[in-house]
């Protein structure tokens, strides 16, 4: 069976496979990056019990395989009362997972602001929210853009092993049509190159777009 062909009987299931793993990176994006954000701060702040609280999350789920923790949030927390479906499991075990990770990169960037800044935020008396706000928050933006642009690559790509769990995304569609037909060069190969499309095509653009205006806005070319 030629690709054309193939494409031509597996088009459709393709296509929904492909919403699914586009709608599963989005969500999980979203719950990575509020994670990363809580957790980063959290890390960085006086209060002890939040501090500790930020390191035993970030440790946890850096420090433990992103497979275990799905089968743990889908399998195992329903044995405590705590049930999710399988398309929630799904991007909520990848979220997490990658917002340990995006956790250090925003801790990271704050602590690689300039000392001068923050001291001369603290000379004309702003708030500590507004000094973050205002002058701290976006300077570490622009720093971290880059490696979350990595990250999120990471993150499109860990999304596969949502289909272990029978989210029926790319990867889960690509396998059930392996398993009929047995095309398995058809089958992962459409699945590569949709995975790579996406990466190269959608984030790089956009995290490239958000680096520029941040760049723009604090005056660097």
């Amino acid at each position: 069976m030629t690709i054309w062909q193939f494409l031509e009987t597996y088009g459709s299931a393709i296509t929904q496979g492909t919403a699914i793993t586009i709608a599963q990176f989005i969500l999980a994006a979203v719950v990575a990056v509020g994670v990363a954000t809580i957790a980063g701060l959290g890390k960085l702040s006086r209060n002890w019990v939040i501090r500790a609280a930020s390191i035993a999350f970030i440790e946890l789920f850096r420090g433990t395989s992103l497979l275990v923790q799905l089968y743990w949030i889908f399998f195992v927390l329903p044995l405590f009362g705590i049930s999710f479906d399988k398309f929630t499991a799904g991007f909520l075990s990848v979220g997490l997972n990658y917002g340990a990770y995006g956790a250090e990169i925003v801790r990271g960037a704050i602590e690689s602001v300039a000392r001068g800044q923050w001291e001369a935020a603290i000379a004309i008396n702003m708030t500590p929210l507004s000094r973050m706000r205002r002058i701290i928050a976006p300077q570490a933006l622009a720093i971290m853009l880059p490696p979350w642009g990595n990250l999120m690559i990471e993150l499109l790509k860990g999304t596969a092993l949502v289909s272990l769990i029978s989210v029926t995304d790319l990867m889960f569609q690509a396998k059930q049509i392996n398993a009929s037909t047995y095309l398995s060069a058809q089958a992962f190969g459409t699945a590569l190159v949709i995975y790579y499309v996406l990466a190269r095509l959608l984030i790089t653009p956009l995290m490239g777009q958000m680096e520029r205006i941040m760049g723009r806005r604090l005056g660097r070319t």
